[in-house]
């Protein structure tokens, strides 16, 4: 058997995936560090919420390194996040009348194994939503490690293809076209293609 190369951070598919890198990058370590003190954490209570090593939490908050998608999973996770709200910073609230315009294939870009985020009018901070586009590349349950949880509720809506969404309480529900759900985002959730071509959704997170 061949060793398989180490899987690419979030971050290192994000960036080579193309994407116009005009956009200002959010600052990983410092947005990790201002989650952690706004829940006036330690490193090691931090750590210990999502089950990581005391020493990776401190290299990520001090940009030493670049985690791997399975790291920033556990740390949302332990955070009571979604990943892509890693990538959501937060700023000043801004005044009213804002709006922001998101051409097809702009928005900000981040890879994973099971999905594509494409995150959507991310040029907005303090928002009360979290919308992006996702390509569904996952065709099994067991491709994921374990149940998606993060704070909110969530909003799913199929723009091509078929998708099953699987929820921790309910049986699963297969999708087509147009189909949409409404959930609790802390209820366990992972969703699959079961078309031919990798399905393609809407979700809108409430962002707690």
């Amino acid at each position: 058997m061949t060793d398989h190369a180490p899987e690419p951070s979030l971050i290192q598919l994000a960036r080579a995936s193309g994407e116009d890198a005009t956009a200002a990058p959010v600052d990983l370590a410092v947005r990790v560090r201002e989650l952690r003190k706004a829940r006036s954490w330690t490193l090691e209570q931090a750590a210990q919420q999502a089950g990581l090593a005391r020493s990776t939490l401190s290299k990520i908050e001090n940009g030493q390194m670049s985690p791997t998608y399975d790291a920033l999973k556990k740390l949302a996770v332990g955070l009571g996040i979604s990943v892509p709200q890693l990538f959501t910073p937060k700023s000043s609230p801004q005044g009213g009348g804002r709006m922001v315009s998101t051409k097809r294939g702009e928005g900000a870009a981040h890879a994973t194994t099971t999905y594509e985020h494409e995150i959507l009018a991310d040029q907005l901070v303090q928002k009360s939503m979290l919308p992006y586009r996702a390509r569904i590349r996952a065709r099994s349950f067991e491709e994921f490690d374990g149940w998606v949880r993060h704070e909110g509720e969530e909003f799913l809506y199929v723009l091509t293809g078929a998708v099953r969404l699987f929820t921790e309480f309910y049986q699963p529900v297969d999708m087509v076209r147009g189909d949409s759900a409404y959930y609790d985002a802390a209820m366990g959730h992972n969703v699959i293609s079961i078309s031919d071509d990798d399905a393609t959704i809407l979700w809108v997170t409430s962002m707690g």
